[in-house]
């Protein structure tokens, strides 16, 4: 297990844990629960989200064994079937509107075992969730080729006139009737929503008018793969061109290891509605040149050109020295399409030389780091509140429409506030535009402790601003509420002196600091004051108004401080 891990490390990965199905549903469920739960050992492992050549244990094994050096890089193999032999995959022009591309393979003479089925299965859901986006992007269907004949039609028809047996279903649908089906199915329904409300669905037929899929939905029972099976005509349908191909060249790549002839993928001939054809799958071999010497530079390492070679070889970039020693020809595989510039591969060579065996160096450059003003005036701040007897609560920076404007007796419009577009709850719709909700709301979690509660925040908040380039601008802002059976007003009057001494700023009008009467809407009409320093209004002070305190579910009263601490940095 450790040889394991440390090896996984290496090859830049993580074991996450070494566990099983047993340890896992009692860990979440309780022993009861895990009874007869299988005992096999699972390992957990982390993979990069560039890597889709990792995510089954086909590939995953395969990169390992190439990093041991114990295999050679295996070379993926198209092979083009004779004239009128071949499998084709008609696009017609109606899919354009919904899901426009679609591209295919065949995996001839592969012979599958049970672990090599799910691992198969696995795989796909692996890509659908994570470079297919839960289908949005691409949808791949699997298929006994022996079961249907060709050509292959993809298309996309009204609802009602798709009628197919779904996977694992005992009678025939109408594709509404399928939609129906799955709206309670916890793995379907999550799909449905890509294609329920357009006009047309997308479905694909063999020359016979058998249904294969209705993608990104469901296959259909017809084709389904078995233990059996022998050849497999895979499909991806989707709305990105590109992930579409990576994601067929990834699933040819990983399981063409199981044919007769490992390795090799049989071509379909995809035309479309334009008349022209295409090969897929493209299995694109390309070759990258990169200098020695800019490897070793980014790495921080003084390796020779050939050794550097050797080390990319490893990462499966098969590569060699040229020109007199001062380039690499790299050469990229199919399964490889995370290599998108130079320094990608110059991260394979660091991986393949080993993190920890890079040496550690003081930097050239000689800088010294310093907190920025602005955070160490607040940390400043926040001793001496603390030594004030103020205790300090950190809230969440978001909130609700509610809090920052109806329950303070404010109309939304007139805050300013930045507003979220999709928000997950009801709690998070807004950025708050004032420390005083999130304190009030402390308070209400904490009713049941002593009194006073006294309580001080220094976050930011933040207003819209349209001469900034992101539109809203952020004030560093200190609040402080105390909460007793009497309003207390003197108290935090008092701690806005103590909060200007220690600023040294003095109480004039010159060049200190001086409160006027003025009213705000969640204060005691003629209990408000605004503070102003430095030549502007830099906040207020007051009793808060008896209706936002019972709307905060409060019974007590409360003063309250808040002031934006920016001028005096």
């Amino acid at each position: 297990d450790e040889e394991f891990d440390e090896l996984c490390f290496e090859f830049g990965l993580e074991l996450d844990e070494i566990t099983s199905e047993k340890d896992i549903i009692s860990k979440e469920k309780g022993e009861e629960k895990a009874k007869g739960a299988s005992d096999v050992v699972l390992y957990k492992i982390d993979v990069p989200a560039n890597r889709y050549d990792l995510l089954c244990l086909e590939g995953l094994v395969r990169g390992l064994q190439v990093f041991k050096e114990r295999i050679n890089l295996p070379r993926y193999e198209k092979i083009i079937p004779a004239e009128g032999e071949g499998q084709r995959l008609i696009i017609t022009e109606q899919t354009a509107q919904i899901r426009p591309h679609a591209v295919a393979a065949v995996l001839r003479n592969i012979t599958f075992t049970k672990d090599r089925y799910d691992s198969f299965i696995d795989l796909q859901e692996k890509l659908h969730q994570n470079i297919c986006r839960k289908r949005a992007l691409v949808a791949i269907g699997t298929h006994d080729l022996d079961t249907i004949t060709g050509p292959f039609t993809y298309t996309a028809k009204a609802p009602s006139e798709i009628k197919f047996k779904p996977l694992n279903q005992s009678q025939e649908y109408t594709a509404s009737q399928i939609m129906d089906l799955y709206r309670t199915d916890s793995h379907l329904r999550h799909y449905l929503h890509l294609i329920e409300n357009k006009p047309r669905y997308p479905v694909i037929y063999d020359s016979n008018g058998l249904v294969l899929s209705m993608p990104p939905i469901i296959n259909g029972d017809h084709s389904k793969i078995t233990l059996n099976t022998r050849n497999v005509f895979i499909e991806c349908t989707g709305t990105d061109i590109t992930k579409a191909k990576i994601v067929l060249d990834i699933i040819v790549t990983m399981f063409s290891e199981y044919c007769e002839k490992p390795f090799t993928v049989e071509a379909v001939e995809v035309v479309y509605p334009n008349g022209k054809t295409h090969i897929y799958p493209e299995l694109a071999y390309r070759t990258e040149k990169v200098k020695p010497e800019y490897i070793n530079k980014k790495v921080g390492i003084s390796e020779t050109p050939s050794s550097l070679a050797k080390l990319l070889t490893r990462m499966c970039l098969k590569s060699h020295v040229t020109g007199n020693g001062n380039h690499l020809e790299v050469e990229i595989p199919p399964t490889r399409a995370d290599i998108i510039h130079a320094c990608d591969i110059v991260e394979d060579a660091a991986i393949a030389y080993g993190y920890n065996n890079i040496q550690m160096v003081i930097p050239k450059t000689y800088t010294i780091a310093n907190q920025l003003p602005l955070n160490k005036l607040a940390e400043l701040l926040r001793l001496d509140l603390a030594a004030a007897g103020f205790t300090e609560a950190l809230t969440f920076a978001l909130c609700s429409q509610e809090d920052i404007a109806d329950k303070l007796r404010m109309d939304i419009s007139a805050t300013n506030a930045v507003r979220i577009a999709n928000p997950k709850t009801a709690e998070f719709q807004v950025a708050r535009t004032t420390l005083l909700p999130g304190l009030l709301k402390t308070i209400a979690a904490n009713r049941k402790m002593p009194l006073p509660l006294k309580l001080f925040e220094i976050s930011d908040i933040v207003v819209k601003d349209p001469n900034t380039d992101v539109g809203a601008r952020n004030y560093r802002h200190l609040c402080a509420i105390y909460y007793n059976k009497s309003p207390g007003f003197e108290i935090i009057h008092g701690l806005l002196d103590r909060v200007m001494q220690v600023l040294e700023v003095p109480p004039n009008e010159e060049n200190g600091y001086t409160i006027k009467a003025a009213e705000g809407t969640a204060f005691f009409p003629g209990r408000c004051a605004e503070v102003f320093a430095k030549g502007q209004s830099i906040g207020k002070l007051g009793v808060v108004h008896p209706d936002v305190i019972t709307k905060f579910e409060l019974t007590m009263p409360c003063s309250v401080l808040e002031i934006n601490i920016e001028p005096f940095v």
